[in-house]
C-alpha cells in the first residue's frame, strides 16, 4: 500500500499541489476547507456539498470529465493542506478529523464525485482520519448506517460519529472547543479569524430546559470597553444584556434589549464602553423550552478611557 501510495503521489504531483491555482475560489471556505483543531490537536477538515443542489453550479463544477478531474485535484489540495499540519512522529498528531455536513447534499448527482473522492482517500491516505463526524444527517442516512454497521469492524465504527439536525452543536462541542467551531455550526470561529492567531478560549456552560441563566461580568471600571461573544447551540430562546452600575443612584442600562434568537442565528459579537464602574449581565432565558442547550461565552476588557 505504501509503494502504491508513493507511486500515486509522484504521478498525481501531490507534493506540489498546495501551491497550484486550480480556479475554485468560490468553493474555498464553503465546500471543503481546513479550519482549526479539535481538543486533542488534530487538524479539522470540513466538507459541505449543499451548494451543488443548484443545477447551474453543479454543471459548472462537474459538467464533464475534465471538470471532475480538476475538482478532484482541488479536493486533494485541501486535504494536503491538512497533511502539512501533521507531525508524523511517535506520540505526535498524525491524523485529521473530517466533519461532513449532509444538509441539502444532492446525493444522486454527487455519487460519481463522492466515489472518486472516497477511492482516492482510502487508497492513498491510509489511517489519516482519526474521526469522521457526519452532521445534519437525514433519516435515510441513519437507516443505511444501521444496516451496514454490523459489517464494520469495531475500530472503524469507533471513528464514526452521527449527529442529526438539531444536535450538531452539542456533538461538535464534544470534540472541538466552541472557539474553534465555525459560526454556522454554533461556534465562535468566523472566516478570517485564523489569520489572527489562536482564538481566545471560551467558557462553556449548559442551559437546562425551563432555566434562565445570568452571566455576570463584574469589576468593570469606569471608561472601560468590554467586548464579548456568546453563542447557544440552536438558540431558540431569549437573550439580552444589561449594565448595572455600582452606584446606588445610577440607572441600569439596557445594552441589548431582550429579544428572541432563532435556531439559525450565529454567535453574538458586541462591545460596550462604560461611563461608570459596574457589572455586565448576559441573560439567556430558556424557560419556554424543555430542551437543554449547550452554550459558551468569552469576553475581554479594554483600557479605561478618560472623560
Amino acid at each position: 500500500m505504501l509503494e502504491k501510495c508513493l507511486a500515486w503521489r509522484k504521478e498525481f504531483g501531490a507534493d506540489g499541489i498546495v501551491d497550484e491555482d486550480l480556479g475554485f475560489k468560490e468553493l474555498e471556505g464553503v465546500v471543503a476547507y481546513m479550519h482549526g483543531f479539535d481538543r486533542e490537536g488534530h487538524p479539522v477538515c470540513y466538507n459541505a456539498y449543499g451548494m451543488f443542489k443548484d443545477r447551474e453550479i453543479y454543471e459548472r463544477i462537474f459538467g464533464d470529465e475534465e471538470k471532475l478531474k480538476r475538482f478532484l485535484r482541488w479536493r486533494v489540495q485541501v486535504l494536503e493542506r491538512g497533511i502539512k499540519l501533521l507531525q508524523f512522529k511517535p506520540g505526535g498528531i498524525n491524523s485529521i478529523i473530517q466533519v461532513t455536513d449532509l444538509k441539502d447534499m444532492p446525493k444522486r448527482e454527487l455519487r460519481v464525485a463522492s466515489n472518486h473522492i472516497l477511492s482516492l482517500f482510502q487508497d492513498n491516505y491510509p489511517e489519516m482520519v482519526a474521526r469522521k463526524i457526519f452532521i445534519n444527517v437525514p433519516w435515510f442516512f441513519s437507516v443505511l448506517y444501521s444496516v451496514f454497521s454490523p459489517f464494520l469492524t469495531q475500530r472503524t465504527k469507533s471513528k464514526f460519529v452521527i449527529a442529526k439536525e438539531g444536535n450538531v452543536t452539542e456533538t461538535l462541542y464534544k470534540f472541538i472547543t466552541p472557539e474553534d467551531v465555525p459560526v454556522q455550526y454554533g461556534g465562535m470561529r468566523r472566516p478570517g479569524d485564523l489569520q489572527n492567531g489562536p482564538a481566545k478560549p471560551a467558557s462553556e456552560f449548559t442551559v437546562k430546559g425551563g432555566e434562565k441563566v445570568n452571566i455576570q461580568i463584574e469589576g468593570i471600571e469606569a471608561g472601560a470597553t468590554i467586548t464579548w461573544d456568546i453563542v447557544v447551540g440552536g438558540w431558540d430562546l431569549e437573550y439580552g444584556v444589561e449594565f448595572i452600575p455600582n452606584a446606588e443612584d445610577s440607572y441600569t442600562v439596557a445594552v441589548e434589549k431582550p429579544r428572541k434568537m432563532g435556531p439559525s442565528e450565529e454567535a453574538v459579537h458586541n462591545a460596550f464602553t462604560t461611563r461608570e464602574a459596574g457589572k455586565l449581565v448576559l441573560s439567556v432565558d430558556n424557560t419556554a423550552s424543555r430542551k437543554k442547550k449547550v452554550a459558551a461565552y468569552r469576553y475581554a476588557v479594554g483600557k479605561c478611557l478618560q472623560y
